[in-house]
Formats: C-alpha cells, sequence, structure tokens
C-alpha cells in the first residue's frame, strides 16, 4: 500500500461495525434523541404555561410532537455496560411522550365527562354558567328586552366561558396523572421492544 493509501485509511477511522468514528458502546440516536426530545419539551413546557380554558388548538400541539418525537427519534435501545444511559434516555423518553400525550388530551379531558368524570365539579361549574347568564342580563339592565337575540348570545357565551374556565383549573390539576400513565406506557412499549429485539438478535447465531 502505498503512502496515499495510508493516509486514507488512518483517516477513514471506520470501526469494526461498518460506523465512521463511533464507538461500539454508544446508541447511534443519542444526539438525534437529545435535539428532538429537547425541541419537543420546551414546545410543551412553552404552551403548558398559558392561562384559560384549553382549546383544540392544543389537541393539535400534542399530536404533532408526537409526531415528530416518533418520527425523528429513534426509542433508547440498551447496549452492554449501558444500563444507567440507557435507563435516563428511556426515562426522558418516556416522559416527554407523556407530556405530549397529556397536551393534546387536555381539550377532550375538559369537554368529555366519560373520559374525565369529576360530577360534582360539572354539576358546580354548570351552577356559575347559570349564574354568568344572570349577570349578563342584569348589566343589560332595561335594555335586555330589546333584543332578545342579542341577550340570548350574550348570556350563552358568557355563560361557556364560565363553565370552560372553571373547568380548566381541575383538568389542569390532573393533567400530570394522565401523562404519567402515558409515560408508563411508553416505557413498556420501549421495554418490551427493547427485549423482544435482543431475542432475536440472540436467536439468530443459532439459527445460522
Amino acid at each position: 500500500m502505498d503512502d496515499d493509501g495510508r493516509h486514507t485509511a488512518q483517516g477513514t477511522g471506520t470501526t469494526g461495525t461498518g460506523t465512521t468514528g463511533t464507538d461500539p458502546g454508544t446508541d447511534p440516536g443519542t444526539a438525534d434523541r437529545a435535539g428532538v426530545l429537547g425541541t419537543a419539551l420546551a414546545g410543551v413546557l412553552a404552551f403548558s404555561l398559558s392561562s384559560g380554558s384549553w382549546q383544540w388548538f392544543s389537541t393539535y400541539l400534542g399530536l404533532t410532537l408526537l409526531a415528530v418525537v416518533f418520527a425523528f427519534s429513534r426509542p433508547p435501545s440498551r447496549t452492554p455496560g449501558a444500563g444507567a444511559r440507557f435507563a435516563r434516555s428511556l426515562a426522558a423518553y418516556a416522559l416527554v411522550v407523556g407530556l405530549a400525550a397529556a397536551l393534546a388530551l387536555a381539550p377532550a379531558m375538559q369537554r368529555w365527562a366519560w373520559l374525565f368524570p369529576m360530577p360534582e365539579t360539572r354539576s358546580a361549574c354548570a351552577h356559575l354558567g347559570r349564574y354568568a347568564e344572570l349577570g349578563a342580563q342584569a348589566a343589560l339592565g332595561d335594555l335586555a328586552g330589546q333584543d332578545a337575540a342579542a341577550l340570548a348570545y350574550a348570556q350563552s357565551d358568557q355563560a361557556r366561558h364560565a363553565v370552560d374556565d372553571c373547568l380548566a383549573a381541575p383538568t389542569t390539576r390532573w393533567l400530570p396523572v394522565y401523562g404519567l400513565a402515558a409515560a408508563v406506557l411508553a416505557v413498556l412499549a420501549v421495554w418490551l421492544a427493547d427485549r423482544s429485539g435482543t431475542r432475536r438478535r440472540a436467536a439468530a447465531p443459532e439459527e445460522r
């Protein structure tokens, strides 16, 4: 081999695994995962700090973040001698998935009793909505009788905002429970997939 060939071979730094300049014990998706998860987490936290009732745009944002995580970030995989790193990566991955799932579920939880029952709170919020209707009528005073349609619309709008704001607070308080449940499901899914892949890799040499 001439000098140019030797320099070329030394410059590539190719390992036995065929990966250029990669430590065999390093998960190749770690860097990409960190960037994607950081972006997703920043988006979730920025939107979750907003006040008021949960709107359906939250569902769109949560689903978008889930799509980004699943499309551009591979779940962590266990490598020999890296159990602690695998646990940390899995925890971060699962928690971000849980946050995005909770963000997507929040508007539905606020509006659908079958998903988030809280019957006493919903009953109390309905009374608060009725109070808001009476307040809208009282605010108009003698003008209320001049346009019944406008009064009905104002009462309905005031009642809807009052009920939504009333339900938003308990929904936000319970979101961590739903988010942690989604995170646990994500951990189980990744762990089962990694375990299945390990078994297939272990069985491959025997079949040969």
